[in-house]
This record gives C-alpha cells, structure tokens and sequence, in this order.
C-alpha cells in the first residue's frame, strides 16, 4: 500500500459506495413477472459492521431506482440514495449536511456516472472491473471486482488502517 493512500485512510469520516456494479456483479435476473433480483456478497455486511464501529458513516448513492437497492441496504444498517440522475450533487449535498472536508470522504464506484463523485473526493476508489474510463479517477483500484467482495475488501483496507493492522480477511 502505498504512503499516501495508508496516511488517508484513517482519517476517513464517510464512505459512499455506488450500488450496481459495487454491491453487485452488475448483472439483474430478470423473472417471467417482470420482478429483478440482483446477487451481492455477503462478507460485505460484516466489513461495513466492522468500520462503523470506527465510527465511520456510509450510504449508498445509486441511479437505480430498483427496491432491491432499499432493501439491501435496509438489510445492512445503511442510508441509501436511490433513482438518482445527478450523482455529484447528492454526494455534495450529503457531504456539506455533515460538515465535512472532501478529504474525509471516499467514494467507491465503477462506471461512468460515478465519475462526478470520484473527482470530488479525497479518495476515489474503483472495484477491479471498473470500466476503462472511470480507472484513471482513482486512487485505489481493488483487486475484488463488484459483486465478489469488492466492499468488504474496501472496509477491511480501513479497518486495518484504523487498528494498525497489516492486512489481513481474518477476524
């Protein structure tokens, strides 16, 4: 890990996550009703357990407007923006409602519509699928891709950071 990116971590307030694509592998199930679904990964509610117990916030912004993405993050214990066109303006909304610098924020995103929120913070983060475009935005590329632990990994780099911890997906 590089110095810059270890000396940012602890100083985190908030976390945003993207939801599609983060959360998920970015696929839907459609069924014959016409009803989605979508697959998450479940070590990802134990991570973010974990870091708000550092007392760092998280929420969800998504232009999904999809229940699937209240409901999961109801199933997680997070605030969650859905239905959302201008992502920037949320994520700036919700940073000034909290009274932080853009530096005490992360985003963790994957496509294009994600890139207003991933120029605005002070550690931009993309899961390891993340489309070309968006790659150059970030700090950290994970090695997860979205859907396969991409969150927990993200929570696990701050959890350790926090604790003074080497890196580890055991605890």
């Amino acid at each position: 890990m590089n110095m810059e990116l270890a000396n940012r971590l602890p100083s985190l307030k908030l976390v945003v996550f993207d939801f599609d694509g983060v959360f998920t592998d970015n696929a839907v199930y459609v069924n014959q009703e016409g009803v989605e679904s979508v697959r998450c990964h479940r070590s990802d509610g134990l991570g973010l357990s974990r870091i708000r117990k550092c007392g760092i916030e998280t929420i969800i912004i998504s232009t999904e407007t999809n229940p699937v993405v209240l409901a999961r993050a109801e199933k997680l214990k997070m605030e969650a923006l859905h239905g959302i066109e201008e992502k920037g303006s949320a994520l700036s909304a919700e940073v000034e409602k909290r009274g932080l610098s853009w530096d005490q924020v992360a985003f963790v995103g994957n496509d294009i519509n994600d890139i207003p929120c991933l120029e605005r913070v002070g550690l931009p983060v993309v899961v390891a699928d993340a489309y070309d475009e968006v790659r150059p935005l970030a700090k950290l590329i994970l090695k997860r891709k979205g859907g396969e632990g991409a969150v927990r990994e993200f929570c696990d780099l701050i959890w350790n950071a926090r604790k003074g911890k080497k890196e580890t997906n055991n605890e």
